[in-house]
């Protein structure tokens, strides 16, 4: 379970402010949430804000079990280190066993000679198999999953989505995507964030229908949002 108590969360916009929340009360079950609403709403603040990457303006957020990084986020390597280092610093961060997890990350990410040299030298590409690697090597309890990217081949894609598939028998997630298709494959319920509140959505089809609606009041000229 998460729950947001009273939960604000504003950033400064030139002369105004742009809220994300306004005063949230709401609990994430364990289900699989897909997390929607239009660019700018503040789904990725509301997974930073869970994560405790950020903190809320007002108010409180509990968790039940371990909650993970957002996986979508490869920002957060220390670059002038290796990726050897950026995993071990990680495992122990998590009280994980630092051989096991290095071992893991070294063959899942296939980045070979690359794992032993600095962050600041790899692709975006190379970041975002280092960043899938490790979030496979610990066990969340809730995966937040921010626009995630399938990178490679078609064999180590098919190799991130059976491994994902696998933690999600245990695990819960709250994903944001662009593509339904994926959000479908993955999530059961919705999240609809818009104008500062949170609607909870039982059925992902009902969140999505009440997404695309809004999407054509907003697109529609003359109506605004409602």
């Amino acid at each position: 379970m998460i729950r947001l108590i009273e939960v604000s969360k504003s950033y400064k916009v030139g002369r105004g402010r742009k809220h994300v929340l306004r005063d949230t009360t709401l609990t994430f079950e364990r289900r699989n949430i897909a997390v929607i609403g239009q660019n700018g709403a503040g789904k990725s603040t509301l997974l930073r804000l869970i994560a405790g990457a950020e903190r809320p303006d007002r108010g409180h957020i509990l968790t039940e079990g371990r909650v993970s990084w957002p996986l979508g986020f490869a920002g957060g390597f220390n670059a002038s280190t290796t990726g050897i280092d950026n995993t071990r610093f990680i495992s122990r961060i998590y009280g994980q066993d630092t051989d096991r997890i290095l071992d893991f990350v070294r063959d899942f990410s296939e980045l070979g000679a690359f794992f032993a040299m600095p962050v600041a030298t790899y692709s975006s590409g190379m970041r975002a198999r280092l960043a899938f690697a490790i979030s496979m090597a610990i066990s969340f309890d809730w995966y937040l999953v921010d626009e995630i990217t399938e990178v490679g081949d078609d064999r180590f894609k098919e190799k991130c989505r059976a491994a994902f598939k696998e933690k999600l028998v245990d695990a819960r997630i709250l994903m944001v995507s662009h593509s339904v298709s994926t959000l479908r494959s993955y999530c059961d319920m919705a999240a609809l964030v818009h104008d500062g509140t949170v609607t909870l959505y039982d059925d992902i089809e009902k969140g999505i229908a009440a997404h695309k609606q809004l999407m054509g009041l907003a697109r529609s000229p003359g109506s605004t949002a409602a």
